[in-house]
């Protein structure tokens, strides 16, 4: 069985304007982002928790991958291999937008209540982000079977793969996970 450990990137700067950010639209690390980076690179070192990783993984958002490039040091591996599957609901248009300017261009969004609503034109539905997340903890199953895998994402993709790994909403329950 594939052991598969999920880290959300650290903090990023101008995270109190609430920017909307992908790829493109997504600042650097701040400089606690960086400091919390350095202090989960070290924890790895002096714990060897993941001392057994066979491979790190990083979304290609800067904030994620800055933090994995502070952490390969600390792991048995010399490279970085970047995947798009493991970023957020991609947003589309709204990229680089405050949540202010997103909700005067587009309305307000309940990804939960619109699963199949794009969050905005040329992005996803949540609907097809969970289908990406399932997916790629799939490909990842398969193709990492009996290894160890360290991965730097985002909360929404973290969230995604415990409500596919536990089934949750389970179709007829009232089960539901909301982190926030």
């Amino acid at each position: 069985m594939m052991r598969l450990v999920l880290i959300r990137h650290a903090e990023r700067k101008l995270s109190s304007q609430r920017i909307i950010a992908d790829v493109s639209g997504c600042q650097v690390l701040s400089e606690r982002g960086v400091q919390q980076a350095h202090v989960l690179a070290e924890r790895l070192r002096l714990t060897g928790e993941v001392s057994d990783c066979a491979v790190l993984l990083s979304s290609p958002v800067p904030r994620a991958r800055q933090t994995a490039d502070l952490l390969v040091t600390s792991l048995p591996v010399s490279a970085i291999e970047e995947d798009m599957d493991l970023c957020e609901v991609h947003p589309g248009e709204a990229d680089g937008l405050t949540w202010d300017e997103y909700r005067i261009k587009y309305g307000a969004v309940d990804l939960n209540a619109s699963p199949d609503r794009p969050f905005a034109p040329g992005g996803e539905s949540w609907a097809q982000h969970t289908s990406r997340v399932r997916s790629m903890l799939e490909r990842l199953a398969e193709q990492f079977a009996e290894r160890t895998l360290v991965a730097v994402t985002h909360a929404g993709f973290i969230v995604v793969s415990i409500q596919v790994l536990f089934d949750i909403p389970s179709p007829g329950t009232r089960a539901w996970l909301d982190p926030i």
